[in-house]
């Protein structure tokens, strides 16, 4: 447990579980307030208790405007202001091609890409005001970055607009001297995973060439550099966190 981050206030989405709490968690332990949101508030809640002091719980859809205002207006009444932006939420529904309905596309679009663009809309004024303290990062993955990746068409598609928002953010963000960038994880292991049939990870596993899906915490560290003052000269970056699946 360091300090490094103390005095900084984080708001990560899709926390209650998975990379989010892992990020959220190593947030904290390195002393900055965080704000958990996520649409599932049992699971948030058991998850905001599992942290130390400095921890609040925010009911929020992504997808929903008026959730993400009301979820980052929260946190900076609560905590007094906003530093810290980890866009994590996410869904990847298992579809071919040919079965991707037009409900379901808008659904992963709408959660994935939409609902990052609401959180960095609403909480750009107060990433700007951080100045050299602002930071967003944006968890995309590497099926954002290479088509043929076991990921389906429209999760890929949610992913790539991602790492060009960041880009986007980037610039907008760099007069206040403040950065956005981007964590592209090949297959992480998490309750997503966990569900699968053993065939299916046993093929993912064997496409990787280190021979095993990532831990939630491996990236939890790399978002912890890019908030740091560490990274205070990265922006506009995609850091690769893949076991060497996509080696450009």
């Amino acid at each position: 447990m360091t300090d490094e981050l103390t005095g900084r206030v984080a708001f990560v989405t899709g926390a209650a579980r998975g990379i989010g709490l892992s990020v959220a968690t190593a947030l904290n332990q390195r002393g900055a307030d965080v704000a958990l949101a996520d649409v599932d508030l049992p699971a948030l809640e058991t998850a905001t208790r599992s942290l130390g002091d400095g921890a609040l719980a925010v009911e929020a859809d992504v997808s929903r405007q008026d959730d993400v205002r009301r979820a980052i207006e929260r946190t900076v009444e609560h905590f007094g202001g906003l530093d810290i932006l980890v866009n994590n939420a996410g869904i990847c529904p298992l579809r071919g091609f040919a079965d991707v309905t037009e409900e379901e596309w808008d659904r992963v679009l709408d959660i994935n890409l939409k609902g990052a663009f609401f959180c960095c809309q609403v909480a750009l004024p107060h990433i700007q005001k951080s100045g050299e303290r602002g930071r967003v990062v944006n968890i995309s993955s590497v099926a954002g970055q290479s088509g043929g990746v076991l990921a389906p068409i429209h999760y890929s598609a949610s992913k790539a607009g991602l790492i060009v928002m960041t880009k986007t953010l980037a610039r907008m963000l760099a007069p206040d001297r403040a950065t956005a960038n981007c964590v592209a994880p090949g297959t992480t292991a998490t309750d997503l995973t966990d569900a699968w049939a053993e065939e299916l990870r046993e093929r993912v596993r064997a496409a990787i060439p280190l021979g095993r899906l990532g831990r939630p915490e491996e990236i939890a560290e790399a978002v912890c550099f890019l908030v740091s003052d560490k990274a205070a000269f990265v922006t506009g970056a995609t850091l690769d966190i893949n076991g060497g699946l996509f080696i450009r």
